[in-house]
């Protein structure tokens, strides 16, 4: 099973940043500095690409440069290393970030459940947040070592439920990253900023976001990249899986692993079943070699699933679960960004 720390970062962006290195210094020191893809990404040094991005970050979020600033003080790195490394998906197409989310519309409120995929090296050494800024909603994420929150799952006080999704596009821009995006994301207080955001914010890389809100029973599916946002109203259940679907995104340059077309086609057709499992679905290892829930060695791009997320937004509430695996006990309960 996969157990996740329960960590509380709170006060000023560089001291949540600082908090958070500290958390994940022992696994960035011994196994991310010396993976291929941080060796790929600092090859991005000094370039003119990396130097836009970082100027965008701090023009228009100087909270969360700061908040990435504080970051590589507390792994004791270079912060133009640190802030590549957030910039992995952007600028690395095959980033070793996955997930799978299946999305249930429903009069009782929307339903997220999603799978977490990442690099298998960070087993035991990722954790739930329970973050208190001191100018900002309180949220709660999972983190991984060496990256800013809020790229994973996450709901903050507004009741704003996210989960995120990488897409493999290869049509990049020196735009604002996919990461620090979602990271404003959950300083905003409803649907409608998040879209405006997302619009109106040049982008670099791609990501697929499931957004919801309590009190609202609109579930959102959007995948974004460089050139376009594509927000789809759900009134379906659906599944997304590493790779975009939309219509007027799929023909898009990107790539598509075996691993995420199988789990795309499988939790599709799990979806036709009368009764709709999301945790059922996000647990199933049908496929010994490309299943949605991954925990092989030789997983065929290197991820496996570190934690699931099940989300019920209600009329007044999130209620939501984490799990190190579906179908066991869960790790953690919630209501929004507070333990039940």
């Amino acid at each position: 099973m996969s157990m996740l720390s329960l960590l509380q970062p709170s006060g000023t962006p560089f001291e949540m940043g600082k908090q958070l290195g500290v958390f994940g210094a022992t696994a960035v020191h011994r196994h991310l500095i010396e993976s291929s893809a941080w060796k790929r990404i600092v090859k991005w040094r000094g370039s003119e690409t990396a130097h836009r991005m970082r100027t965008l970050v701090q023009r228009q979020f100087p909270a969360i440069n700061e908040e990435i600033e504080g970051l590589a003080q507390g792994l004791q790195l270079d912060t133009e290393d640190v802030f590549l490394w957030n910039c992995r998906g952007d600028l690395l197409a095959l980033a070793p970030d996955g997930c799978t989310t299946v999305q249930i519309p429903s009069a009782n409120g929307p339903r997220i459940a999603h799978n977490e995929d990442g690099d298998p090296g960070f087993r035991g050494h990722c954790g739930l947040g329970l973050f208190a800024p001191v100018n900002g909603p309180r949220f709660a994420s999972f983190v991984y070592p060496g990256s800013l929150p809020g790229h994973t799952f996450a709901v903050n006080a507004h009741g704003l439920a996210m989960t995120v999704n990488n897409l493999r596009a290869q049509q990049i821009a020196a735009g604002m990253p996919r990461m620090v995006l979602t990271r404003a994301l959950l300083d905003l207080d409803s649907l409608d900023a998040a879209l405006a955001l997302l619009r109106e914010t040049p982008r670099s890389g791609g990501f697929h976001l499931t957004l919801a809100q309590r009190g609202r029973m609109d579930l959102l599916s959007i995948e974004f990249d460089a050139r376009a946002v594509s927000v789809r109203l759900l009134q379906q259940p659906a599944l997304h899986a590493n790779h975009a679907i939309h219509a007027d995104m799929r023909e898009r340059p990107q790539i598509i692993t075996d691993s995420s077309r199988h789990r795309q086609q499988r939790g599709d057709t799990m979806l036709q079943s009368r009764d709709i499992n999301p945790l059922a679905i996000l647990a199933d290892q049908s496929d010994p070699l490309l299943p949605i829930y991954r925990d092989a060695d030789n997983d065929p791009d290197d991820e496996n699933t570190l934690a699931t997320a099940d989300m019920h937004v209600g009329e007044d509430h999130v209620r939501w679960q984490v799990y190190g695996r579906p179908g066991t006990a869960p790790l953690y309960s919630l209501i929004d960004a507070q333990p039940a």
